[in-house]
């Protein structure tokens, strides 16, 4: 529920028009392919997790296959990553909080900020169940949206009629701005599913790390495809796709616009609630995922020690301290908005991913050898050793060309290559300083 939560967020109920609008119904095969990327990813990623099960996820993995800058640079940018997009959820659900209450944003955004910071000091148990009904409202949502999107185009609801495939293979035909809208719809969806990631580092904290991982891996891949895919079918099949673009409010979503087909009482109202929850969702998950790689990365001195204090409920007290300072700080950047550092700062978020997902893919494929000989291999394998580890890496790179060609997608790639040159510059001056110390009588 955890990896739901986090990667159905605002992004889904308010961005899916952006997708269709540049490539049409054959938005489709871009969710699809960008799906087939991340079930490779997580597979890998799932085979190493459920070998080594570690809260620093992909982080220990990439100090273990290619040395501590790897481990060090990986994890603070993914917690870079995660602090910066929980400011911008925060900002929006803050937004729309403020509005229903008249009052100015930031009081509703200290008042949720204070009470996740509540809720992530809990131990592990309870933080996961109240993670698991959040979730769970999102998902039941998204259900009862595709429920009511196919009666709507078979025409089972009262006053409805049977559509047929006109908005799908109109006028302008499948693919209607041709492979050029087709490769910019696929970086307009390629980053939705980010967030899964979450599942490896929640899973090594439960009370059976490694069936854990293995159900958790599985699962959260197929019912999250099944989700986005279903859910932009249900909107290319009922709505035209010339009429959707990206939706500032809840009333511009096409799930708004889908809904309000049935004619559902109050559905803007509703969707806005499902925006505040996913947004409030996705903060409180990555809360919880920042806290966790900071105290992974204090343990293996990448981060100062005071963040490997633990409570007595085995929950890293200081390193949740610290992201929630970070997430307040962001939020309150996204207010102040100063001129060219936050674009800077969210392109190089709209980068990190990709970074991300190459790194794991090769800490697979250096690690595989290893973890097949000693025989740590357990519930879950990647499949087709190894040429679909190197697939899989051919199409992460393809992804970041397709990004240099692209004038908007561009400086996502220049802004996060800065970020990560620099994190690894202070991985080397970490290490440099480290070795200085120990050197010392």
């Amino acid at each position: 529920m955890m990896g739901l939560g986090s990667a159905i967020g605002a992004g889904l109920f308010l961005g899916t028009g952006v997708g269709i609008r540049t490539a049409g119904p054959a938005i489709l095969l871009a969710y699809m392919a960008a799906g087939a990327i991340v079930v490779m990813v997580m597979q890998m990623l799932g085979e190493m997790a459920a070998a080594r099960p570690s809260s620093g996820s992909f982080s220990t993995y990439s100090r273990q296959a290619f040395g501590r800058w790897a481990g060090f640079s990986l994890g603070w940018l993914y917690w870079f990553m995660l602090v910066m997009v929980m400011g911008a959820e925060m900002t929006g659900a803050a937004a729309i909080m403020g509005n229903w209450f008249g009052v100015d944003p930031w009081i509703p955004a200290l008042v949720s900020v204070v009470f996740f910071a509540v809720v992530n000091f809990a131990k592990v148990r309870g933080f996961g169940e109240f993670e698991f009904w959040f979730a769970f409202i999102k998902v039941a949502v998204i259900i009862g949206f595709l429920a009511v999107g196919f009666a709507l185009f078979f025409g089972l609801l009262p006053g409805s009629t049977f559509i047929g495939l006109d908005n799908f293979i109109g006028e302008d035909g499948f693919m209607p701005n041709g492979w050029p809208g087709m490769a910019a719809g696929m970086l307009a969806v390629a980053f939705a599913f980010g967030g899964i990631e979450l599942v490896t580092i929640a899973a090594a904290e439960s009370e059976h790390p490694k069936s854990a991982i293995s159900v958790a891996v599985r699962s959260v891949i197929w019912r999250i495809s099944v989700f986005y895919i279903g859910s932009v079918l249900v909107i290319t099949l009922l709505l035209p796709y010339n009429q959707l673009g990206g939706a500032e409010t809840a009333a511009d979503s096409p799930f708004t616009a889908v809904l309000a087909m049935a004619n559902l009482p109050g559905v803007v109202g509703f969707m806005e609630a499902v925006i505040v929850l996913a947004l409030l969702s996705a903060f409180n998950a990555q809360i919880y995922g920042t806290s966790r790689l900071v105290h992974s990365l204090a343990l293996d001195d990448d981060a100062p020690r005071i963040f490997a204090v633990t409570n007595r409920e085995s929950v890293p007290i200081n390193s949740v301290v610290l992201s929630m300072i970070f997430a307040f700080a962001s939020v309150g950047l996204q207010f102040w908005n100063p001129e060219g550092l936050l674009a800077f700062l969210l392109n190089a978020v709209g980068g990190c991913l990709i970074v991300i997902w190459i790194m794991i893919t090769a800490s697979y494929l250096r690690l595989h050898p290893e973890l097949e000989r000693l025989g740590e291999i357990s519930t879950v394998r990647m499949w087709g050793w190894p040429w679909l580890g190197w697939v899989t890496m051919a199409a992460l790179w393809a992804l970041v060309i397709l990004m240099l060609f692209d004038d908007a997608a561009r400086s996502q790639v220049i802004a996060v290559a800065v970020v990560t040159g620099l994190l690894v510059l202070l991985a080397n001056v970490n290490q440099w300083a480290g070795r200085r110390v120990s050197s010392r009588p």
